[in-house]
């Protein structure tokens, strides 16, 4: 009997039936820009006309171990919203405006309709950022993961013009921090998150505890990352200076990443924005604070630095927008 790759555990047709299943969902995403679809080697597209010294902007990250929380709660479609989210907000700080995606997806054993959902996601995601999703690579890589457990990883390229590159440099002390509010937890410290709530706390995924006002344990932690792309096509009007997505590290180690020196500093003041159940639920089991916030978002997913006189009119042109704090000589 000749051996056969499926029986090495790697199935082609499941393969392309997944591809027959994304072309669909990445033409929904596309682009003028864009070059062909999915099915080739590489992906082609244009620079958007208008940019006159125009700078490409590549980002590139994964979801993590929110990954585990969906494999528990077999939810599958908003991971991918995840993703996109974490690329894409890293290269909206720039002042680029984000033009496609690719996502990489390897798994033990394929299947077709968890793969579906999962793109399904990414696409939701590019929509809501702007971006067409110009291909990607599935993998099924028996012999490394477990199973249908999944990896997942994404690169996001966008464009600015030269001049309009943020952070600028002319950061100054006054300078004032707008905060723009997160869903939870987005896609950090959830290493730490679901210690606590699986194994301090020992909560299961359908319970309801008081902090999370009504909502399960599973819809608060798959909760999907905010994606900040509406947000700064508002600004394109306004005088920003330069923005920090707030990932892991938190508002501790994160805002600081904008300043050229050691000039400036932020000073945040926490008692501006209501922080969410999901962080009082966690901090309960006994984090303390300075780990809570170096660890969490702790409500604030992005924020915006603005001189004074733009601030008011920068809280007005976007949605739940607040001022959180100002810059301070260091």
């Amino acid at each position: 009997m000749s051996l056969t790759y499926k029986d090495a555990g790697v199935d082609i047709d499941a393969g392309n039936a997944l591809v027959d299943r994304i072309k669909p969902l990445a033409k929904s995403t596309s682009r003028a820009e864009v070059l062909g679809g999915i099915g080739g080697f590489a992906a082609l597209c244009r620079i958007p006309t208008g940019y006159q010294e125009p700078i490409l902007v590549s980002g590139t990250d994964g979801v993590g171990t929110k990954l585990k929380t969906a494999f528990a709660a077999n939810k599958h479609d908003t991971i991918g919203i995840d993703l996109v989210a974490m690329c894409v907000n890293d290269v909206l700080v720039t002042g680029a405006e984000p033009l496609f995606f690719l996502d990489y997806f390897g798994t033990g054993s394929l299947d077709v309709e968890t793969g579906a959902a999962v793109i399904s996601g990414i696409a939701e995601g590019c929509r809501q950022a702007g971006c067409a999703l110009v291909g990607g690579e599935t993998a099924e890589l028996p012999g490394l993961y477990h199973g249908r457990d999944y990896d997942l990883a994404g690169f996001c390229v966008g464009v600015v013009e030269k001049s309009e590159i943020r952070p600028r440099r002319d950061l100054a002390a006054g300078d004032v921090i707008i905060g723009l509010p997160s869903a939870g937890l987005h896609s950090n410290g959830h290493s730490l998150a679901r210690k606590i709530v699986f194994e301090t706390l020992k909560l299961e995924l359908n319970a309801r505890p008081k902090e999370l006002g009504g909502t399960t344990v599973a819809e608060e932690m798959l909760r999907p990352t905010i994606i900040y792309a509406d947000a700064f096509r508002a600004l394109k009007q306004l005088p920003w200076k330069a923005a920090a997505h707030i990932t892991g590290g938190g508002l501790i180690e994160n805002p600081p990443r904008i300043f050229s020196d050691d000039s400036l500093a932020i000073s945040i003041d926490y008692g501006t924005w209501d922080v969410p159940g999901i962080f009082r639920l966690i901090q309960s089991a006994g984090v303390d604070e300075a780990e809570m916030r170096r660890t969490f978002n702790m409500g604030i997913g992005m924020i915006i630095v603005v001189p004074p006189e733009a601030a008011d009119a920068t809280c007005k042109a976007i949605a739940k927008a607040r001022r959180i704090g100002t810059l301070v000589k260091a």
